[in-house]
């Protein structure tokens, strides 16, 4: 495999060494010479120095030949004209990593499509998105990726009162677009089918549309929906995408800039967020707003040392969750030893999206659930499926025993799907089922769909 990569900074670097294992040349472009120079005496990659939107220098570096072109410098507009034009010279594959929504969010205007690029990645979006994750539910981000955060994942416990105790699962009367996942019961993890009985002090995982999950949600416990107090300092791109991701989802957020024009116009935009204009270097701020009393605390400020220490301090003061976002890896040692529960790299998220959008297995393996209990994959339904799959009802399917669609993506939407719903060719759709005894394995998925393998 033929890599050029453009931009030998964190993204650049961290993708050529993650990247490295599998390629047999990397070529890496930039306009500053000491980045190249310093990259050339730790790694096996040639270098290249110059400015990648020149056609001239695309063709030394063997865009003509190359499997995949990166663009990862800190200039969008760079990245989207290299990648336009590495895919022109030849390139297989290119992605350009994006910083500004306007590019990214492709609201009126595809800019990938357009200038022939296969892929845009922002790492800032991909690092609130799995922040925002965190927050509702660690571990079945997986999930939630692949249904475009449209469909919500989260473990609920059954308390003593709520509906769901002793009632069989089929007498609940879920909503249409949920369902139970999985279920923990005294240290154990099992998946329920239509007779499962729910009792008190069991933790279920739930899927569901966002517009009815809190719904569901109530059945178990009657306080899911109890809002929780999140403080985000950063009133940078990605801590307004933070926002974003948390908005209907049961939280109350005040976000904190230190820039009373940024201040006000994050006011105006982000109508759900109480605004604060306030320098969070000042200790006392922590104590005036109380940020010690609210169940998270993400600090994502561009300075990683600001980061860390208002983190640090938060969780000092009693916050329940103390998050931190660093652009260098130089400090991720440094997490575990002053109590902060997370630290999320962007160029980290931005590498492993990259290689997920790389991966082309048409059948993926994306988690696994209560210890290998249940696992969770991806695919998409080929033009080529047999009838017993296209066209027929969910419920008519012959899957293997508790296996289950969680979620299917059509488009630009997502949904947890009914007994009823059908299965379209392109649809991509997210399998839960037991492990390997269970026969939920990739190979019988592949049988099923009709894929070759």
């Amino acid at each position: 495999m033929n890599i050029v990569i453009c931009g030998a900074g964190e993204v650049g670097r961290h993708a050529a060494e993650v990247l490295g294992n599998g390629a047999d040349n990397i070529t890496i472009i930039d306009k500053e010479y000491s980045k190249l120079v310093a990259l050339e005496q730790t790694m096996d990659v040639r270098i290249l120095h110059g400015n990648a939107a020149h056609v001239d220098l695309l063709r030394e570096a063997g865009c003509a030949n190359a499997d995949l072109f990166l663009a990862a410098t800190h200039i969008d507009e760079i990245n989207l004209l290299s990648a336009s034009l590495a895919k022109a010279v030849g390139a297989k594959q290119v992605i350009a990593r994006v910083h500004h929504s306007a590019f990214f969010e492709r609201k009126d205007f595809d800019y990938g499509k357009q200038l022939g690029i296969d892929h845009l990645v922002c790492p800032e979006f991909t690092t609130a998105a799995a922040i925002a994750q965190t927050l509702r539910t660690p571990g079945a981000l997986a999930v939630e990726r692949v249904a475009m955060d449209q469909v919500e994942v989260r473990r609920l416990p059954v308390v003593k009162g709520a509906k769901a105790v002793g009632s069989p699962l089929m007498a609940l009367n879920l909503p249409e677009a949920t369902r139970i996942a999985s279920i923990e019961r005294g240290g154990a993890v099992f998946l329920p089918d239509g007779h499962t009985r729910m009792d008190e002090g069991d933790v279920v995982t739930l899927l569901g549309d966002t517009a009815v999950f809190e719904k569901a949600a109530r059945l178990f416990d009657p306080e899911a929906a109890k809002r929780k107090h999140v403080v985000i300092l950063g009133s940078t791109g990605m801590g307004v995408w933070l926002c974003r991701a948390l908005r209907g989802r049961g939280f109350s957020i005040r976000l904190v800039a230190d820039n009373q024009e940024r201040a006000e116009e994050l006011a105006s935009k982000l109508d759900w967020v109480t605004v604060l204009y306030a320098d969070a270097a000042d200790a006392s701020i922590f104590e005036e707003e109380r940020f010690g009393d609210a169940d998270a605390f993400v600090a994502l400020s561009e300075e990683d040392e600001r980061n860390i220490l208002a983190a640090a301090r938060a969780k000092t003061m009693g916050v329940s969750e103390a998050i931190a976002v660093l652009q260098r890896s130089t400090y991720l040692h440094l997490i575990e030893h002053v109590g902060i529960d997370h630290a999320f790299s962007p160029r980290v998220t931005a590498v492993g999206q990259i290689k997920q959008l790389l991966d082309q297995s048409p059948i993926k393996h994306l988690a696994s659930l209560g210890q290998g209990v249940a696992e969770v994959f991806e695919l998409k339904v080929p033009a080529n499926a047999p009838a017993k799959v296209i066209g027929c009802p969910l419920h008519q399917i012959n899957f293997p025993s508790k296996t289950m669609i969680g979620a299917i993506g059509r488009g630009a939407t997502a949904h947890v799907p009914g007994a009823s719903s059908e299965l379209q060719p392109g649809d991509t759709v997210v399998i839960i089922g037991p492990g390997p005894r269970g026969g939920t394995t990739e190979k019988n998925l592949a049988k099923l769909f009709g894929i070759s393998r």
